[in-house]
């Protein structure tokens, strides 16, 4: 499943999926990737500074990531352009959700935050024993 939202002329959509192969449940390690997507809708070209994201587990379990740009890259998004990329989280329960925004820059040098929906993460449970991707 997909989710979307659009801040100022940027789009962005976000797609979680469940990594079995990379999770340990008797450990309580459970490893979410997402592929976020970005797009210029706008007229005027936006550049991506940093990113905020808020980490919610089962049980009320919080975390908080603040960093530069996204897997080491602060792209330029003219106009009618996109930047696509996966990056993954891992949480100690079976269901958590992430949410978030990334801070952008006008030519102008005016700074602007662009909401990313707000996503679940959850593992099929009782876990799957044939396959090695879940989507969800």
């Amino acid at each position: 499943m997909e989710y979307e939202r659009i801040t100022r002329g940027i789009r962005v959509s976000v797609q979680p999926r469940f990594s079995l192969a990379q999770s340990d449940p008797a450990e309580g390690r459970f490893v979410f990737m997402y592929h976020v997507l970005m797009e210029n809708e706008g007229a005027v070209p936006a550049q991506l500074l940093f990113r905020h994201w808020r980490i919610h587990e089962a049980g009320g379990v919080d975390s908080e990531v603040d960093g530069e740009g996204v897997v080491g890259e602060q792209p330029l998004l003219m106009p009618g352009t996109k930047h696509e990329y996966q990056s993954f989280c891992i949480l100690r329960s079976p269901v958590g959700f992430m949410e978030g925004y990334f801070t952008f820059v006008h030519d102008d040098g005016e700074e602007f935050q662009v909401e990313v929906p707000r996503f679940p993460l959850s593992a099929p449970w009782p876990a799957p024993s044939d396959d090695d991707e879940v989507m969800n």
